[in-house]
């Protein structure tokens, strides 16, 4: 079967480097939109019985590029192609994944019907907010992790930095607990975890720390970075209990607003993300290290469309 990787307009990028990885060539299609602002597509390659990859993480601006994703399946369906899966490497609307209060909807689900109507056969994924969402869809989903490779970049720092020792793995929540003692068993770390409240969307306070992060050198474990307001409290929060360095790492670096003079302005030495969203040329990135899992996707693309298992891709 014919491979074909089509990228839309939100990571090309990420697109290309996958590409180069695969040892194939992007398949030719434009993306652009008619004057009234309405996504416009045509796939230029034949694609008929092809096995079909759509890169496109839905990222901001996310209902652009939900909308470009779901026409480019449109588009590839009606082309004949014989499988179509989108890779998207962050998944938008994620953080809407449950009624937290009354008469809110639930849009990670409505985003996974979406992207089944649309013709998409599978989803291929990285760091979900919740997990569960791969039961949103009716399709099947593989789930990748961006860990490997945050997890090569702190081994290989701490054998090179001398005063980069007895680390402590900080959970910024109760919920990212099971995410970071996995990630802290790979160090012989301990694990510290912050205890908070959110009193309204986007906007944290520190309650308590549980754990002994006294002299010692703390990486914050996230699956996203939006805002930074968390991050940046929980950094504050450690380093007044005598942490000493602060580091943090997520998976996916939203970064809206004024995030990244926050990250700046902060004790945090470095945050360390993936490429599975683009960052923007806007804004101070002294200290943001951007890693690429453009290696993975492919491997992970090279083993779908050769019907072969991907769970040697887990952590």
């Amino acid at each position: 079967m014919k491979l074909k990787i089509i990228s839309g307009n939100a990571n090309i990028e990420l697109s290309k480097q996958i590409v180069q990885k695969l040892g194939v060539e992007l398949s030719e299609a434009k993306v652009g939109r008619f004057s009234d602002g309405e996504v416009q597509v045509k796939i230029v390659d034949n694609v008929r019985g092809a096995d079909c990859y759509i890169i496109q993480p839905t990222c901001s601006p996310v209902n652009e590029n939900l909308m470009e994703l779901l026409i480019i399946a449109d588009a590839l369906k009606r082309a004949s192609a014989k499988r179509i899966t989108a890779v998207m490497p962050y998944y938008g609307y994620g953080r809407q994944d449950r009624k937290a209060e009354p008469r809110v909807p639930i849009t990670a689900r409505l985003v996974a019907n979406l992207v089944a109507t649309s013709g998409i056969t599978r989803v291929l994924t990285m760091d979900l907010h919740a997990g569960q969402i791969q039961g949103f869809f009716d399709i099947p989903v593989d789930h990748l992790y961006g860990t490997p490779v945050i997890l090569s970049y702190f081994q290989e720092k701490k054998a090179k930095d001398e005063n980069f020792k007895d680390i402590v793995i900080v959970s910024p929540d109760a919920g990212g607990v099971e995410r970071a003692r996995s990630f802290a068993k790979h160090f012989n770390a301990d694990l510290a975890i912050v205890d908070k409240r959110r009193p309204r969307p986007n906007e944290a306070a520190i309650m308590n720390i549980i754990g002994d992060v006294k002299d010692k050198t703390c990486i914050i474990l996230d699956d996203l970075v939006d805002t930074a307001g968390t991050l940046t409290k929980v950094a504050g929060a450690i380093k007044e209990k005598g942490a000493a360095r602060v580091f943090a790492t997520a998976s996916h670096g939203v970064l809206s607003g004024n995030a990244r003079q926050k990250i700046q302005d902060s004790c945090i030495e470095e945050l360390v993300i993936t490429d599975s969203i683009p960052l923007s040329p806007d804004g101070p990135a002294d200290k943001i290290v951007v890693l690429s899992i453009a290696s993975i996707l492919a491997e992970a693309i090279m083993r779908i469309s050769n019907d072969e298992s991907i769970s040697a891709l887990f952590l």
